[in-house]
């Protein structure tokens, strides 16, 4: 049988400091029914004094294992666009604090398509056979990256942190990975950007503005590239899966924005109650957003083993992928 990477167990945590919109509106020009109408977001988590992003993946990442019932990796993956530091990679801590000390262990940025490139990553490792099993876990702590004066972004990103083990099994099985469509345009680098911090800023010879530091995103032209671009990659995936698009029963796209998620699903012409949706609870989690949504809705009961599931996500870079799995019956933990 031919090899493939079969998902095994999801896991997801969220930080304790729950910050509604009603407390952003008492810091700055914004209103709950602001926010809601442009994002259908409610609420979002911040990390706490003290937190890190390693923090974050550590706690999605033993839960990933704990419902995979499995304590051994042989490579961890963390896909984020806020690691602990510039340098060294997070993975590395987070794989030693785990218990999975000398496993390989590396970092993804492909901001919010993070979660979906190292999807297509781990697949890599496990089908040429380098690693039996892969942790992979999207993590983001947005909030040590957020303007506060620039209420356009700091009312749509949360922190928070998903994650995946996928184990080496048969193409055939419930949970193993189909094909994976990705891309990239470097056009639109300045689309969504920090630009301080790194080599081309600090080469410069000018020293950064006050909001260099920050987050920054030019929101309607990233509307349009984010529902076109995953939309195109959407029907390439499920071309190349022998899938027509009636047959998905469920969307788990990049919770970018409630407005991008039901564009989406009614430019592929899929019911928008087959969307997975949980940005209102948790805000834009970037590269966390999907491991998240999918560890939320398995322990719910939302997805059932034996739907086709269709994974979508668009981000800075710019980047975009998608890819199918067919759901497996996961533990209950």
């Amino acid at each position: 049988m031919t090899r493939a990477a079969v998902l095994a167990g999801v896991g997801s945590y969220l930080p304790p400091r729950r910050v509604t919109n009603d407390d952003l509106a008492a810091a700055m020009d914004t209103s709950d029914s602001w926010i809601r109408t442009r994002t259908g977001i409610r609420q979002r988590f911040f990390a706490s004094e003290g937190m890190a992003t390693s923090d974050l993946a550590v706690e999605a990442g033993a839960q990933a294992l704990k419902s995979a019932g499995e304590t051994t990796a042989d490579a961890v993956v963390v896909a984020t666009m806020t690691p602990d530091r510039p340098c060294p990679g997070t993975a590395p801590t987070v794989a030693t604090r785990l218990g999975l000390g000398g496993a390989m262990a590396f970092d993804i940025n492909a901001v919010c398509t993070g979660f979906v490139y190292g999807l297509a990553t781990a697949q890599g490792l496990i089908t040429a056979g380098t690693a039996e099993r892969v942790l992979l876990i999207g993590a983001e702590t947005h909030s040590s990256v957020l303007n506060p004066d620039d209420r356009s972004t700091s009312v749509i990103f949360g922190d928070g942190a998903g994650g995946v083990l996928l184990r080496a099994g048969e193409a055939d099985e419930l949970g193993a990975l189909g094909p994976t469509v990705l891309g990239s345009d470097g056009e639109g680098a300045d689309l969504i950007t920090v630009r301080a911090g790194g080599s081309r800023q600090r080469l410069s010879g000018s020293p950064p503005g006050p909001a260099d530091h920050y987050f920054a995103m030019q929101g309607r032209a990233v509307f349009w590239h984010a529902v076109t671009r995953m939309a195109e990659s959407c029907r390439a995936v499920l071309e190349r899966a022998g899938r027509r698009l009636d047959e998905v029963d469920r969307l788990v796209s990049h919770q970018a924005n409630l407005r991008i998620i039901n564009h989406l699903a009614d430019e592929l012409g899929v019911p928008r109650d087959r969307a997975l949706v949980n940005i209102d609870r948790v805000g834009n989690t970037g590269a966390a957003s999907i491991p998240i949504a999918l560890a939320e809705a398995d322990a719910e009961g939302v997805l059932r083993a034996g739907e086709h599931v269709l994974l979508t996500a668009f981000g800075g870079g710019l980047t975009w992928g998608s890819t199918v799995l067919t759901w497996p019956g996961l533990q209950r933990t």
